[in-house]
């Protein structure tokens, strides 16, 4: 069977179509860095692009059929998509991901990009982070509250859930952690690499040294330098869903709400942040935020933690 997602066999588009389409791919792989994750979603939100167009033309999309597409076009395109599910978040990343792949046939001088750029992305729900509670934030950090057997597979998730927690990281950004990251104990930061491969600069805690000093003590593998500091049980880079994995399994042990995931600490690191009189600015450094306004949610989950307490607190609450 071809798995290829580009193959002709899978999508209905021109061979020539799909090569642009796996160029562009690479290209934002390449060039502008983009995580897996995205890639893979704009692969998918494009490859629902080209059934669309196929079949809303009637006929097998081409370089021809996406070249001047109008607004309307488009608009069909995501009434489609919400027609089947999916949501504002999901509708407004996949403009986004059509709207980069008729810029780059633009570029090319194969395509009309005016409708994709005029286009605006569907209005986004507005949602709180729901940060851990600090007291069952220190749970989930907590040796004694593991379920992990192993000794250094329990240190390890120990020491990635506190650096989420004490240094307000991204999953992602932990476990691209060098091997020889975090050997200097007198260190009063260290260089994140984020988003848009943006390079920030986080304080250290003595925890967090103290975390990972255990869990390099512990485990089995030469953290040397060039190689992924955190590894599976069988000594490859740990992958993403295996710390997923096991935070369910704790939050299910710990009776924690289904929103208590790895990312749940970054929240909870910049709302205790906040709560304990950090100012946005500083925050918004921490996190690697390139917007202050992306960072200003976290106002809202602090005056909603105070009202909570206010009306359970106040006689006529």
């Amino acid at each position: 069977m071809n798995n290829n997602p580009n193959s002709p066999l899978l999508l209905p588009a021109s061979p020539k179509l799909l090569a642009h389409r796996s160029a562009w791919l690479k290209k934002l792989g390449q060039e502008r860095r983009l995580s897996e994750h995205t890639l893979d979603a704009y692969e998918r939100d494009t490859r629902q692009f080209l059934f669309f167009i196929s079949e809303y033309f009637g006929d097998t999309a081409d370089l021809k059929s996406v070249a001047n597409l109008k607004p309307m076009d488009l608009r069909a395109f995501l009434t489609r998509r919400r027609q089947n599910g999916a949501g504002a978040r999901t509708l407004g990343r996949g403009l986004a991901g059509v709207r980069s792949f008729l810029r780059y046939l633009e570029n090319a001088g194969l395509a009309n990009a005016t409708a994709a750029s005029a286009m605006r992305a569907p209005r986004q729900p507005k949602s709180l982070p729901k940060p851990l509670t600090a007291t069952d934030a220190l749970r989930v950090v907590s040796d004694s509250d593991q379920l992990i057997e192993e000794p250094w597979v329990r240190a390890r998730n120990i020491a990635i859930l506190t650096l989420l927690y004490g240094c307000g990281l991204r999953l992602g950004e932990a476990l691209s952690l060098d091997g020889m990251a975090l050997r200097d104990e007198n260190a009063k930061s260290i260089a994140i690499t984020g988003k848009g491969n943006k390079t920030r600069t986080v304080p250290l805690l003595p925890v967090v040294f103290k975390a990972v000093n255990a869990y390099r003590k512990l485990c089995p593998y030469d953290l040397h330098q060039g190689a992924p500091m955190f590894r599976g049980v069988r000594g490859g880079a740990l992958q993403p869903a295996v710390l997923q994995r096991d935070m369910r399994r704790l939050r299910g042990a710990l009776g924690l709400p289904d929103s208590a995931t790895p990312h749940a600490l970054r929240h909870s690191f910049a709302t205790h942040l906040l709560a304990s009189g950090g100012d946005l600015r500083t925050i918004q450094e921490l996190l690697g935020h390139a917007s202050l306004s992306t960072t200003q949610v976290y106002t809202g989950v602090d005056t909603k933690h105070l009202l909570d307490a206010y009306r359970s607190a106040h006689p006529r609450g």
